[in-house]
């Protein structure tokens, strides 16, 4: 006597050995015997032999339709050994039973179980629900299918273009196009990216790396709403001064200008004077909401997003030729270059004159300086000031920021929107110079004796911290110790950093002796705190990929094969002329300083990935101590 049973959700066929009523001993084709309940035994037969029973009803059972089953079923709850006699027209043979049993298990849109051996046809609407669903699935089937063929033969599917952009950078991997192009993806070995451009997916790898960013940080755009220019300060004193800004040729958000007048038999009276744009834009306002959506401006070789709209750029930038709205910062400075007093002032200041760096570098430099300055617009107060810096560096016993190493001034001729036509150029300016130091140090004056200010009236602010090596923001004025200061408010940027709005509010409630828009613990003033330091390191990420990218793009654009680098700090290597560092496994361990040559034997615009093989080393530290210092690897925190 052979049994039919249902164990572990499968059925299997077995002859008995022991029947003791409540439970069976059984044996297996395979000779392996068990214990089961005769609870679960849904058939008793005697033939076919217990190893074939259920090869034969699968095959017996395949040619069953369910539709014609779920016919001839009545509505209410039934035994499968009673309706295989019914359907086969006489008392069914286990081999009958068991086929049809196996039909009924294998269509549970049409039958639902109701325990052993027992089911219940499926209500119509049920039914024709899940059959509809079925369809659709079997459709969807084929129109992956048919994707995936598509995307294997380097051809876009129509269904991708409304939305290349989700796939790229937040696929849904429920919808059909997702698995498509995983399964793509998989039996091509490439990536997304990848098989997406070889598709024509990408425009380009400058477009997927900007969309990438504007997606999670702009996913509304960056078109400014549509609003007036805010209303300039009226009733402010003007400044009996002439003041000119210090920047690089592309710079139009001139926050800062300076100006210098003599003090027979004192010395000199410094002005630094920072654009105000918070006298145009009040807490809580909607310039206040859109600064504070953007936290800062983004800077991208051959663009930028600016956080403020123009016009109100237009109306608070420091331009020649203009009076401007401004908090200035004056010094009484000695003959020996020691600033004996300070005060502040809101008001406005005209500004004669923006100079720039390629204009001015040339004429006012380190040999220029030992030799003898030539007469050219601005020199003498040039000089002073660059005196009055170098005492101030002195004094805090710290080098100027960035000192030694390069700023990278991209330039590209073409149009952005096809940035595969553009062509790049990178030039290299040391920094260091006398303009920056002019220029960083003071700026370090300023944030730091209005962040005393500011600190010694009780005002709350945001500082710049830097203890233990650790740069990180803070509502606590502590020092930063790699600027040598007791305390660091950024203040000096207005225009273009959040933070330095927010400061300048609370210095101008201070000077006005106002009760300040944020109070301290502000949950405001924390949370834009907060922010602004995960959107601003967002920011400068995006800013050195798309640096990378274009650095990748003019390699390729001169022919370069092969490359010198000098070895920095963990065994990285610099590249000569740009600011690109990698890892070359290939290269044996080697003291800092040391130079290489590389060969280039891949470039990946999409993963911006640069894969160089060593060649040889082509000079020793001692040899190389100039060019290992410009290519410092460690990058010092800018003042400004």
């Amino acid at each position: 006597m052979h049994v039919l049973f249902e164990e572990e959700g499968a059925f299997k066929a077995a002859t008995i050995v022991t029947d003791n009523d409540t439970s069976l001993q059984v044996e297996t084709a395979s000779g392996k015997r068990s214990k089961i309940k005769s609870a679960n035994v849904l058939l008793r037969y005697d033939e076919p032999a217990a190893a074939v029973l259920l090869d034969q009803a699968e095959a017996l059972a395949a040619g069953i339709e369910p539709d014609f089953l779920w016919e001839c079923v009545g509505d209410g709850e039934f035994s499968f050994s009673d309706f295989a006699n019914e359907y086969f027209g006489h008392a069914a043979t286990a081999l009958e039973a068991t086929a049809l049993l196996l039909a009924l298990h294998a269509a549970p849109i049409y039958f639902h179980r109701k325990g052993k051996g027992r089911f219940r046809k499926a209500p119509t609407e049920i039914l024709q629900a899940a059959l509809a669903g079925l369809e659709r699935k079997r459709q969807q089937a084929l129109t992956i299918e048919r994707m995936v063929g598509e995307l294997k033969a380097l051809s876009l599917p129509p269904e991708f273009l409304p939305i290349l952009d989700q796939l790229l950078y937040k696929p849904d991997r429920n919808r059909g196009e997702t698995k498509a192009l995983e399964a793509a993806c998989s039996e091509t070995g490439l990536s997304a990216a990848h098989l997406l451009e070889k598709c024509g997916g990408i425009r380009s790898a400058h477009d997927y790396h900007l969309q990438h960013f504007l997606l999670e940080q702009f996913p509304r755009g960056t078109a400014f709403p549509a609003m007036a220019a805010p209303p300039l300060p009226v009733g402010l004193p003007r400044a009996d001064v002439q003041a000119f800004s210090i920047d690089d040729a592309t710079t139009t958000e001139i926050d800062d200008a300076f100006s210098l007048q003599t003090l027979p038999g004192l010395g000199w009276r410094v002005g630094i004077h920072i654009a105000a744009p918070s006298l145009g834009i009040a807490p809580g306002s909607p310039l206040d909401d859109i600064a504070r959506k953007r936290l800062s401006t983004v800077y991208l070789p051959g663009s930028k997003i600016t956080m403020l709209p123009d016009t109100v750029l237009d109306g608070f930038t420091l331009s020649s030729g203009r009076d401007c709205p401004a908090i200035s910062l004056y010094l009484t400075v000695s003959p020996e270059f020691e600033i004996t007093a300070h005060e502040s002032r809101i008001e406005i200041v005209p500004v004669v004159a923006n100079l720039r760096h390629h204009d001015i570098e040339p004429l006012f430099n380190e040999q220029t300086i030992a030799d003898g300055l030539p007469e050219f617009p601005f020199h003498a107060e040039l000089l002073t000031l660059w005196q009055l810096a170098s005492a101030c560096e002195g004094r805090r016993g710290k080098p100027s920021a960035m000192q030694g190493n390069f700023d990278y001034h991209f330039r590209i001729d073409g149009d952005l929107s096809d940035a595969e036509a553009c062509r790049i150029e990178i030039s290299a300016r040391k920094r260091g110079s006398p303009l920056d130091k002019l220029v960083a140090e003071l700026m370090i004056v300023a944030n730091s004796t209005w962040g005393g200010l500011l600190a010694a009236k009780s005002v709350p602010a945001i500082y710049r911290v830097q203890t233990g090596g650790k740069v990180r923001m803070s509502t606590s004025p502590q020092p930063h110790e790699g600027l040598g200061v007791k305390q660091y408010a950024w203040s000096s940027s207005p225009l273009r950093r959040y933070v330095d709005l927010i400061n300048q509010w609370q210095l101008i409630a201070c000077l006005r002796e106002e009760t300040p828009p944020f109070a301290a613990r502000s949950d405001t003033l924390f949370a834009a705190l907060r922010d602004f330091e995960l959107t601003y390191s967002a920011y400068a990420e995006f800013q050195r990929n798309m640096e990378r990218y274009w650095c990748l793009r003019w390699l390729r654009q001169q022919g370069i094969d092969s490359i010198e680098a000098t070895i920095g700090r963990e065994n990285l290597a610099r590249l000569d002329h740009l600011p690109l560092v990698l890892r070359v496994p290939s290269a044996p361990e080697l003291k800092s300083g040391q130079r290489i040559r590389l060969r280039i034997e891949s470039i990946d615009y999409l993963t911006l990935a640069l894969g160089c093989r060593y060649l040889e080393t082509v000079a020793t530290a001692e040899t190389s101590v100039e060019n290992a210092t410009a290519g410092a690897l460690e990058t010092l925190e800018a003042v400004d």
